[in-house]
This record gives C-alpha cells, sequence and structure tokens, in this order.
C-alpha cells in the first residue's frame, strides 16, 4: 500500500514537472488572442500577481481541443483560480469548497447581482461549486477579484509605497522576475 503511494507521488510530480516545464506564451500572442478583452486580462493577472505569490502553469491541448489555452494559478496543488483562453474572450474559473461556500454566503450581500446570479446557477460537484465567469471586458473584473480572498488570502506583503505600481508590471514575466521588480519599486 505504501509503495502504491509513493509511486503515484512520484507519477503526479513527474507530470506536474514536465507539465510546468512549459512556458507561458508570450504576452503578445495572449493578447491578440484575447483582444479587446486584453485589458481585463492585464487587470486580473496583474491583481493576482501583484498579491499572491503563486505558481502559475500553462497547459495546451489540441487546437481541435475547447480547452485549448489554459493558465492554472496554484500554491502547493492547491488552485486559486484557472483561466481559459479563447478568441475574443477567457473564461476565469474558481472552484469553492465548503468552507469558501459558508464565506460567500456571509458576504452574499457585497456582490453585484450578476455574481451571485452565477453562484446560484453553479453546479456543485463533489470538490465544490465552480464558478465560471466568461469575460469579455473589465465590468466584471472587480468582481473576480473580491472573490479571491475568499479562495485565499493574499501572501504577498505589500509595501504602501508600491501600491501606485500595481498593474504595471510585464504580464510576461517569471515569478521570479516579478519578484525582483516588486522589490525594486
Amino acid at each position: 500500500m505504501i509503495k502504491k503511494l509513493l509511486l503515484k507521488k512520484l507519477l503526479l510530480k513527474k507530470l506536474e514537472d514536465k507539465e510546468m516545464d512549459r512556458a507561458i506564451k508570450p504576452y503578445e500572442q495572449v493578447k491578440m488572442m484575447l483582444g479587446n478583452a486584453s485589458s481585463a486580462w492585464e487587470k486580473l493577472v496583474g491583481h493576482i500577481r501583484f498579491y499572491y505569490v503563486m505558481d502559475e502553469l500553462w497547459a495546451e491541448g489540441k487546437p481541435t481541443h475547447k480547452h485549448y489555452n489554459n493558465l492554472y494559478v496554484r500554491r502547493g496543488g492547491k488552485p486559486l483560480i484557472s483561466f481559459g483562453i479563447r478568441e475574443g474572450y477567457f473564461i476565469a474559473c474558481i472552484v469553492f469548497g465548503k468552507n469558501e461556500r459558508e464565506k460567500f454566503e456571509e458576504q452574499r450581500e457585497m456582490f453585484a447581482e450578476a455574481v451571485c446570479k452565477e453562484y446560484d446557477e453553479a453546479e456543485t460537484y463533489h470538490d465544490g461549486k465552480w464558478l465560471a465567469f466568461n469575460v469579455y471586458d473589465e465590468s466584471q473584473i472587480d468582481d473576480i477579484i473580491c472573490l479571491l480572498p475568499i479562495k485565499r488570502k493574499p501572501n504577498r506583503k505589500v509595501l504602501p509605497e508600491s501600491l501606485d505600481k500595481c498593474g504595471c508590471l510585464d504580464l510576461g514575466l517569471s515569478h521570479e522576475e516579478v519578484t525582483k521588480c516588486i522589490n525594486t519599486f
């Protein structure tokens, strides 16, 4: 039994390492795919990179597959948010477990009606409630940003003098380059 578990962990780690080796697409390519949604992408991904220290996994499938370009943002195997990039828009998906659903219910009145409607209509599976937002412009970004601390509290120390630099990061930078850039502010 222990041998099987160790083998399974080793295989999962190997697969994870293989997938993590894939480079995130250059931002110019992503921007071309997103079109008008690129400003919303910049704001949301910029916010995550500014307030969270997370791993980013870029996954590509076959061009005929409906989930062709995806970016998974997670830490220690636990996801924060996942993005599905499509032509002209992107899908932001957050999965709320039991504790997160309770937190959302407590704070429900502070969210927009569209977010509450999406929450109510979302399917609940064994691993949680899957909230998926089709983002075409910046209209929903502030609500999605407000959902992130319910899932996970920000874990990057932000200095007050660096707050005016929020969103000024190059989205094509690696995590180490982002950290170095933030530390220079």
